[in-house]
């Protein structure tokens, strides 16, 4: 396993949910972290009081070219490289094949694809120049099979594995190594109103931040490309 000392990830959409557990965990296994969230001051308040010489939040706002480049130069400037990204922000709509309006498909395809593929942009010569540099992207089982109406969300999905499969083979030979992680329900304000599965069967978010913890510090000998994780058994799968 690499080790955390020095290494430096940043992770979009960090406020809550899958975001705020994965940078907990990598905040406390000893990473250097840079967080992008709409609204980085409350993060900062929230996380600040551990091991504030190791973090570092900004604001990034997905369908916003300019937070981007903007998060990447602070990182830069406060910490001097980056050794991962985790695309893990995101978001959903009800827009079936029959229904939805086409504004709100594109503003889902800003937040859900083309974030994760500017970022990625941005960062790569970063994440090449590092030698065993690490993508996550937190895609979904939806970007696997589909499984009910909502045809935007698993668009945006299956649009996002692409990306992954895309960057592994653009960073592959400079050391990178890129992960889908495609969970089924976890237990966060986004599955809240579903009544599919109770939240107690949910997947919990700290388990699957545990997960991405583990595919950032594998070696470049054992690499993940995509993580299944479910809660209920799927015969597909």
């Amino acid at each position: 396993m690499l080790d955390s000392a020095g290494r430096v990830i940043m992770v979009s959409g960090a406020s809550r949910g899958i975001g705020r557990a994965i940078a907990e965990r990598l905040l406390d296994k000893g990473y250097a972290l840079s967080l992008g969230a709409r609204t980085p001051e409350a993060l900062r308040k929230d996380l600040g009081g551990t091991a504030p010489e190791r973090l570092l939040c900004c604001r990034y706002v997905a369908e916003d070219r300019a937070t981007h480049e903007r998060w990447l130069a602070e990182t830069l400037e406060r910490f001097g490289r980056v050794d991962g990204l985790v695309n893990n922000a995101g978001g959903t709509i009800d827009f079936t094949i029959e229904e939805g309006e086409e504004e709100d498909l594109d503003h889902l395809w800003a937040v859900n694809v083309k974030g994760p593929l500017f970022m990625t942009r941005l960062c790569l010569p970063h994440l090449k120049a590092a030698g065993n540099g690490r993508i996550v992207n937190v895609s979904s089982l939806s970007g696997k099979r589909v499984r009910n109406e909502n045809v935007a969300y698993n668009m945006s999905k299956y649009a996002l594995m692409a990306l992954t499969h895309g960057s592994r083979r653009l960073g592959w030979e400079d050391g990178v190594r890129v992960t889908a992680l495609c969970p089924s329900f976890v237990r966060t304000d986004l599955t809240a109103g579903t009544n599919k599965i109770s939240p107690e069967e949910m997947i919990d978010p700290g388990d699957l931040a545990e997960l991405a913890a583990t595919v950032i510090a594998l070696p470049n000998t054992a690499a993940v490309a995509e993580l299944l994780v479910n809660c209920r058994l799927e015969d597909t799968l």
